[in-house]
C-alpha cells in the first residue's frame, strides 16, 4: 500500500517559499531591466506575453498571469497540487515584480550586454524555482503532458514551440531582436541547468570484468569511492558474474578508467551522466 503524501515541515515550507520568491524576482528583474526594454524576449508563455504587451501597450505582468492561468489549472489536475500552488505563487511574484519595475530605466541599452546579463539572471531565476518544486512558464506543463500523449521528449516539444515564438517575434519586433532572443534563451537554458543540477556533475559507472573483486578494492582504496556488486549473467556465455556500480565526480573519471584498465584491459566500462545524487554514502573516503 502506497504511503500517504508527507507534508512539508515549516522549515522546508519557508525554504521553498524563499527560493521561489528569489527566483521569481530575478526573472522579473531580467525581463524589465534588461530584456524587454531592448526588444529581446524569452521563450514560452513569457515570450508571447511580451509580444502581446508590446502590441497592446498594456503592462507585461497582467498577460504573464492571465496567459498562464489555463496551464496552472491543467497542472493542478494532472501534475499535483503542490506543484500548481508553487507555480502560481512564483508567477504572481514575477508578475508583481514586472509591474513594480515597469517604469524603471533599463540597466543598459547595449543589446549584447542585455542578452548576456539578462540571460544569466533569467536562467538563474528559472532554475531556482524549478529546483524548489515550481515553474514560471505554462509551456513546461504543456510539454510534460504532450510528451506523455505523443511520446515526444519534453525538451524537443519546448524547442519546437519556441522556434515558432521566435519567428513570430521577428514580425512583431525586428529580425535581429528575434536572433538576440534565441541567444538569450540558449544562455538562460545553460544557466538554468547549472542551477538545477549543480556544478559538481556526477557520473555513474558500470564495470563488467572477471577481475571484479580486485577492481572494486582498487576503486575503494585508490579513489575512496564505495562500490556495489550487481548480480549478472552473460547473455552469450551464460556465465554468472558480478557487475560493479559506483558514482564518481567528473574529475575522477579518467583515474577510474586508468585503475580499471590497469587491472583488466578488456574490462567493459559504461559511464553515464547523473543529474543529481542523494541518499546513501556518496561522501569520499580517505585514500590510503
Amino acid at each position: 500500500m502506497a504511503k500517504a503524501h508527507k507534508k512539508l515541515s515549516k522549515l522546508e515550507f519557508l525554504k521553498r517559499a524563499l527560493f521561489i520568491t528569489v527566483g521569481a524576482i530575478l526573472m522579473g528583474v531580467a525581463l524589465e531591466l534588461f530584456l524587454v526594454p531592448n526588444s529581446v524576449i524569452d521563450g514560452g508563455i513569457t515570450g508571447i506575453s511580451i509580444m502581446v504587451s508590446h502590441l497592446t501597450d498594456k503592462p507585461l505582468g497582467i498577460f504573464i498571469f492571465l496567459l498562464n492561468l489555463p496551464f496552472l489549472f491543467i497542472g493542478f489536475k494532472q501534475i499535483g497540487k503542490t506543484f500548481a500552488i508553487s507555480t502560481l505563487y512564483g508567477i504572481v511574484v514575477m508578475s508583481v515584480t514586472t509591474q513594480l519595475l515597469h517604469h524603471v530605466d533599463a540597466f543598459t541599452e547595449d543589446k549584447l550586454l542585455a542578452v548576456l546579463f539578462g540571460g544569466i539572471i533569467l536562467g538563474g531565476g528559472i532554475g531556482l524555482v524549478i529546483r524548489f518544486g515550481g515553474s514560471l512558464d505554462g509551456t513546461e506543463i504543456l510539454a510534460i503532458l504532450a510528451s506523455k500523449k505523443f511520446s515526444m521528449p519534453v525538451g524537443q516539444f519546448i524547442m519546437i514551440v519556441n522556434v515558432f515564438i521566435f519567428i513570430l517575434a521577428g514580425f512583431v519586433f525586428q529580425w535581429d531582436s528575434a536572433m538576440y532572443s534565441m541567444f538569450t534563451y540558449y544562455i538562460a537554458t545553460k544557466v538554468m541547468d547549472i542551477v538545477v543540477e549543480g556544478l559538481d556533475e556526477s557520473k555513474s559507472v558500470t564495470i563488467i570484468s572477471a577481475e571484479y573483486e580486485e577492481i572494486s578494492e582498487a576503486v575503494m582504496s585508490r579513489l575512496g569511492r564505495s562500490t556495489t556488486y550487481i548480480q549478472a549473467r552473460g547473455g552469450y556465455s551464460r556465465e554468472e558474474t558480478q557487475m560493479i556500480y559506483c558514482v564518481v565526480n567528473r574529475l575522477e573519471v579518467a583515474k577510474l578508467k586508468s585503475i580499471v584498465h590497469d587491472i583488466d584491459p578488456r574490462a567493459f566500462v559504461a559511464i553515464e551522466h547523473v543529474s543529481d545524487v542523494s541518499g546513501g554514502n556518496f561522501s569520499k573516503k580517505e585514500i590510503h
